[in-house]
């Protein structure tokens, strides 16, 4: 029978050399928050925005002039990530997003994990299209 602080030495021993088992720069390694280390183009990007912005306005009919850029890849929180620049309007009374604006989403392993509302610096030299889509929204 092995003594208790063998094993906890043992199991010690086991958990370093498990840490030690991959890098960051490896692609489709993962970091240690889990994430991709290096992210794959988020191609469903405008069916994610358009789910989400549908569960984020209150008023979908008040959208008007809505634009979308297409993802780039921009540095935050010291990690690269793709981001989605979208502009739009909304006029809605008691709207969370009332008057619209420049936000930003945030693609984190293929899928949207978040929406900046004030992403004007994410946004800086982004080219707009039309996102027809978006203005089309109905509950």
């Amino acid at each position: 029978m092995v003594a208790f602080p063998q094993r906890v030495a043992a199991l010690c021993l086991v958990l370093l050399a498990g840490g030690c088992a991959g890098t960051d720069e490896e692609p489709g390694t993962f970091m240690p928050s889990g994430k991709l280390a290096v992210q794959p183009y988020p191609d469903n990007y405008r069916a994610d925005i358009l789910a989400f912005m549908h569960t984020y306005l209150n008023d979908l009919q008040s959208v008007r002039g809505a634009s979308i850029a297409s993802p780039e890849q921009r540095m935050i929180g010291g990690r690269s990530r793709y981001v989605v620049c979208l502009r739009y309007s909304a006029s809605g009374q008691g709207d969370v997003a009332s008057g619209g604006g420049e936000r930003a989403a945030v693609f984190v392993d293929g899928r949207m994990e978040r929406l900046i509302e004030k992403g004007r610096e994410l946004c800086t030299g982004a080219t707009y299209t039309p996102f027809p889509d978006m203005e089309k929204l109905v509950r």
